[in-house]
């Protein structure tokens, strides 16, 4: 495969490392983004990264919250277009609003949002959006959709990037189910999710990580130690204190909270349960980023 100066550029963005190893990375990978950063890494030449892709889609994230006698339900939707122009046209802003409220009902099931009836127009949402792509004139897609339903405590919502209200660049969504204080639940949700779309946790606990992506990072982590010539016994022993580190990093209840720099999120959820006299459980966590994981082309640039 050819080895693109867009593509050295995107490598060195992603893990800092300088142009000629980044370039000698991916020509040992035949081009690999995500081999070509383990394989920097191994070598000590590049930081853990997330995965982030070039983004080329344009449009919203919005979500939608409706509470209901003792929970609630919350929703993301990603609605695509070809230009960020699209994203602040009122019509563009009031449909993707609508398929939002409309993805309510599924509980943001992206199969079943796409054939619920769009409010008013007595068609699919997906129908409807091709529709529109003939009235707005632009190519558009309901890409993504993700939801949280909490029977009894709170769905807080965070919209980052805010282009029209409840809708922007970055959205999330965080349950917490207790007994306790709604407002404060919510109150303490929301800051929640401001860190979740700051710091973009892979997961909300250890055991709900991926374990490919645990046990890739125990890989590297591995190769990294035995280029110290350690004994196999010590460098177990490095694997795993390393690895609490990524835990540390990577999930969301193990992180810093943003918000006061010191305090574990775990440990901020339960100080908020003492505070309100009930136990409060961390549900989940959605997060959407515009055009995560598209790629753009050159032609794009």
């Amino acid at each position: 495969m050819a080895i693109t100066a867009s593509m050295v550029k995107d490598l060195r963005e992603t893990t800092g490392a300088g142009m000629m190893d980044c370039k000698a990375a991916l020509n040992e990978t035949n081009g690999d983004m995500e081999a070509a950063v383990d394989w920097l890494r191994k070598k000590g030449l590049a930081k853990a990264a997330k995965k982030a892709g070039r983004t080329a889609a344009q449009g919203l994230v919005a979500v939608a919250v409706e509470p209901n006698a003792s929970g609630a339900v919350g929703v993301l939707v990603e609605v695509n277009s070809e230009t960020d122009f699209v994203a602040r046209n009122e019509l563009f802003q009031k449909m993707v609003a609508d398929v939002a409220q409309t993805a309510i009902s599924v509980t943001g099931d992206l199969d079943k949002l796409r054939t619920e009836t769009f409010p008013g127009a007595g068609k699919s949402v997906e129908e409807h959006i091709a529709e529109m792509v003939g009235q707005i004139g632009e190519n558009m897609a309901l890409r993504r959709s993700s939801g949280i339903d909490v029977d009894q405590g709170a769905v807080a919502a965070y919209v980052h990037g805010q282009v029209t209200p409840g809708a922007g660049k970055i959205g999330v969504l965080v349950g917490l189910k207790s007994s306790g204080d709604k407002a404060k639940l919510e109150a303490l949700g929301k800051q929640i999710a401001m860190h979740i779309a700051a710091v973009r946790p892979l997961a909300a606990r250890v055991e709900e990580l991926d374990p490919e992506v645990v046990n890739r990072e125990k890989s590297v982590l591995a190769e990294q130690a035995r280029a110290s010539g350690k004994p196999e016994n010590i460098i177990e022993k490095m694997v795993e204190g390393r690895l609490r580190k990524f835990y540390e990093e990577a999930v969301l209840l193990e992180q810093i909270f943003v918000i006061d720099g010191e305090t574990k999120v775990g440990k901020v959820i339960e100080n908020t349960a003492k505070e309100i006299g009930a136990p409060v459980e961390l549900v989940g966590f959605e997060r959407l980023e515009l055009g995560e994981g598209v790629e753009q082309s050159e032609d794009d640039e």
